[in-house]
């Protein structure tokens, strides 16, 4: 059995439902995980995106911020949502897949947005580093504890964890993201539960991979200017049935694009 899982920052999506419709027409995953979709819980595009042909969706959201959505071809049970750092700010939502999906019956899927940071890397001067670092450090924990079985793992993490995640490590060694505080973090939460990264271990280092490119760069695909900020990551059971990851670099190009663009893997089950 083949099962498709995409991951997406759409940074809102209601702002941005015309282009989750054009990637779902035209990528066709069996599951969809969005962040930052940016909107409440009861304005949440529920109908519309069921539409689509993805009638089971779980979602948590929060007004102008964050939020986090799963849509799927397959039945989904066990919704949850967990809460890190004492906020309830819709940065996590799980599911598994039911039982009448065949060999995907299990797999649990979590969906995270892990905080971007702000602009000082100074846990001491900038509050929303320190965050960001007391997220990845319960996220660590998280990891450490969770239960046995099939996973993956997706999200706008909002770290580029190596140096070929990024379009110059010298430069944004300073930079929120790619400083060595952070993805060192990002590696040690990874490693130690036994996640594998499914675009690395498809796609190694020196190749480049990017899934994030700035707004402020205004010839951004010239430039090319970018850091791979989204990650797919599966439990070791799931490792030798990864057979592709795809960054959707196209869909930046799209009318009002979001920052980020979608990342797709396929695992033959």
């Amino acid at each position: 059995m083949r099962l498709t899982v995409s991951t997406w920052n759409i940074n809102s999506v209601r702002l941005r439902i015309d282009l989750v419709r054009r990637f779902l027409d035209e990528a066709k995953p069996d599951v969809l995980c969005l962040q930052e979709t940016k909107c409440p819980d009861d304005r949440f595009p529920l109908k519309e995106l069921q539409g689509f042909g993805y009638p089971h969706v779980v979602f948590a959201g929060q007004k102008g911020y964050n939020g986090v959505a799963i849509l799927s071809r397959l039945p989904l049970v066990t919704r949850e949502v967990m809460s890190f750092c004492e906020r309830q700010d819709a940065r996590h939502i799980s599911a598994v897949i039911g039982p009448e999906a065949g060999a995907a019956a299990g797999i649990a899927i979590h969906d995270f947005y892990v905080p971007a940071g702000g602009d000082v890397p100074d846990a001491k001067l900038n509050d929303k580093f320190a965050h960001k670092l007391s997220f990845m450090d319960e996220l660590r924990a998280w990891g450490g504890r969770r239960p046995s079985g099939p996973a993956i793992l997706v999200g706008d993490l909002n770290v580029a964890p190596l140096e070929h995640d990024v379009w110059s490590h010298k430069q944004l060694l300073d930079v929120v993201s790619h400083t060595p505080i952070e993805t060192e973090r990002l590696e040690s939460l990874r490693g130690e539960a036994g996640w594998i990264d499914t675009m690395r271990h498809l796609r190694p280092p020196p190749e480049k991979i990017y899934t994030w490119w700035s707004y402020r760069s205004p010839d951004w695909a010239a430039a090319d200017k970018g850091r791979r900020l989204d990650h797919i990551w599966v439990t070791p059971d799931l490792a030798d049935t990864v057979k592709s990851v795809t960054v959707a670099r196209h869909t930046r190009a799209w009318e009002k694009p979001s920052d980020h663009v979608p990342v797709t893997v396929e695992l033959e089950l």
